[in-house]
């Protein structure tokens, strides 16, 4: 445990592999997603911090072996979740948090003891990307998710409006120069 938070911390952890697009925005990136295999787990409910909280302790749990083999899993960044808004402003979403499973077990990842926990394949996918620092929370979650909203607006790029997707980098126990991003789906010509 203490070398997975140690490598959280001062970085080397493996990252879900990208192809950045030579057509970036002014305040934006544009990136194309391998297809790749995550472990995830969905909360529902009405804020993004406590499904953040829930979700990543249960994948952290995984990789520390809470699995049918008992295997212990490399940390890896980001930590992504997946947010479908609910119908109004009071309602509840739904939060799928994600791991990206390292390439050692991409082929065969131990299945989870957890029956909150699945594992699950992601098909290649473009998304715009708005970085920002600091300590995540829900509502600079949703301050940046608007400016990338704006740009792509301003931009006229085509997108989806939903889900959307958050992104971060660091362990809780990193004080400066974190990494956030927030995701837009681009649209594809099939859609």
């Amino acid at each position: 445990m203490l070398r997975t938070i140690g490598k959280a911390l001062f970085s080397g952890l493996e990252q879900l592999k990208f192809t950045p697009h030579d057509n970036q925005g002014a305040d934006y990136e544009v990136r194309t997603y391998q297809a790749t295999r995550l472990v995830s787990t969905s909360v529902n409910g009405t804020q993004w911090d406590a499904a953040m909280s829930t979700g990543f302790r249960r994948l952290f749990a995984y990789i520390q072996g809470n699995n049918q083999t008992k295997t212990k899993v490399e940390m890896t960044v980001p930590v992504i979740c997946k947010v479908v808004p609910g119908a109004g402003h009071a309602c509840e979403s739904t939060y799928t948090i994600s791991f990206y499973i390292p390439e050692e077990h991409q082929a065969g990842p131990p299945q989870p003891s957890d029956t909150d926990v699945f594992l699950q394949d992601m098909t290649e996918f473009t998304v715009y990307v708005r970085t920002f620092g600091g300590f995540a929370k829900e509502q600079m979650m949703r301050d940046e998710l608007s400016k990338l909203l704006g740009s792509l607006q301003r931009d006229g790029v085509p997108f989806k409006d939903e889900p959307f997707y958050t992104a971060g980098y660091d362990s809780p126990f990193k004080l400066t120069s974190r990494r956030n991003e927030v995701w837009i789906l681009k649209k594809t010509e099939q859609e």
